[in-house]
């Protein structure tokens, strides 16, 4: 059986990631204390440009965006707004609101994906699986019956169906309440 290749644009910027530095932070930004200039999502605290971003809401504690190298269509990151890289570190407000932002975006994508199911999780450290060791964030990952098809079982692939920039429309109106 010969190889299937499968057009995954977004997959390149995250394969260069690792050979580049990382780009110059604009003087536009913003940072909050403590912050790390360097980290995407201190970025997209600091900055208003949330569709360059995908930031998709904010809450007084929160930050949620969408994952650009996606595991499934609607995978979202959410992240206290503080670079805080500890559970240790926050606060009983920032838990409170980082749950419950989670739970919001749990039920905005299941209406608006009519997701069967979600993974929901945390990467504690560098050996655990955290890409970003230094800045606490949930995976939000939406799952549906059947969607382990057979890309994964014959090609250990994933399709996902909808662009970044479609779903940031369509989870930024859900989410202001249209």
């Amino acid at each position: 059986m010969g190889f299937e290749e499968i057009w995954a644009p977004w997959r390149l910027p995250y394969i260069k990631a690792t050979q580049e530095k990382p780009p110059a932070v604009a003087e536009r930004l913003r940072f909050l204390p403590g912050a790390d200039p360097q980290c995407f999502l201190c970025q997209a605290v600091a900055d208003e440009a949330d569709r360059e971003r995908l930031v998709v809401f904010r809450s007084p504690e929160s930050v949620v965006v969408l994952n650009r190298f996606p595991y499934n269509n609607g995978h979202l990151l959410v992240a206290p707004r503080l670079h805080r890289g500890r559970l240790d570190e926050l606060d009983a407000g920032q838990h409170g609101d980082l749950m419950a932002v989670t739970a919001q975006m749990v039920s905005l994508l299941e209406r608006l994906l009519n997701a069967e199911g979600f993974n929901v999780g945390l990467n504690l450290g560098r050996v655990a699986g955290a890409g970003l060791p230094g800045h606490l964030h949930w995976h939000i990952v939406p799952r549906w019956n059947g969607d382990t098809n057979f890309m994964p079982v014959l090609g250990s692939v994933n399709v996902i169906p909808q662009s970044l920039e479609a779903l940031w429309e369509a989870i930024t109106e859900a989410a202001a309440g249209g």
